[in-house]
Formats: structure tokens, sequence, C-alpha cells
């Protein structure tokens, strides 16, 4: 069953070179394991999703451009559970990226077992 995650969510687009964790800045009020539960509002640039490294869509003489994350919408997202009417995101949400890749879940963000009834 998919599950909730939280701020502290790991990140990882198919076309960066590392990973990076979720910052939540779309509600302040409901957690787990004093953890904010993240939404589909969290998907600013250099806010919510931080640069992936370097850009394996972008390569140059030397290697690759840094990753200026350009997130698009999440999706696969909660069907019925909302925080501040946007849809809470699961393990199994993912992003896509302006520039092409895409931003997808590799750890939750919290231990406990938070699956969607």
């Amino acid at each position: 069953m998919p599950q909730k995650i939280t701020e502290k969510a790991v990140l990882q687009c198919d076309k960066g070179t590392i990973e990076t964790q979720l910052t939540v800045t779309s509600q302040n009020f409901f957690y787990i394991e004093n953890k904010a539960i993240a939404t589909e509002r969290d998907k600013e640039p250099n806010i919510n999703i931080q640069p992936l490294g370097l850009c394996k869509l972008k390569p140059f003489s030397g290697g690759y451009r840094p990753c200026m994350p350009a997130p698009l919408l999440w999706k696969q997202t909660a069907e019925k559970d909302e925080l501040n009417g946007h849809k809470i995101l699961l393990d199994t949400s993912f992003c896509p990226c302006a520039t092409g890749g895409t931003i997808k879940v590799v750890d939750k963000g919290h231990k406990e077992s938070h699956e969607l009834e």
C-alpha cells in the first residue's frame, strides 16, 4: 500500500547525480513522527526541491552542468486524502521536471507505517 511522505523524504531524479531531502512548506499542522506531511503544493524549485547534483540532460565538454530543478506537477498523489485542499504525497508519487527528468521518492522520511485506508 502507498504510504504518506514527510519533510524528511529523500528525492532522486533519474537524470540527476545526487539525492536531496524534500522541504515541506505547504502546511505545518499535520505530522508523522514530528515531521510535516507533504502535499502536491511542495514542488517549488530551490525551496521544496533542491538541486539534484549534475543534470545528465545538460552535457558540456567538461561533464554535466548543475541541476536547476524545474518541477511541474506531482503525479500519483493520494486520491482522497488532502491537507489545505491539496492532495497528500505518497511514496509512489513522482514529479516530471521541465528539463526532461523525473523526480521520485526513494525514502518516505519516517519509520512508521502510515498507509492510506
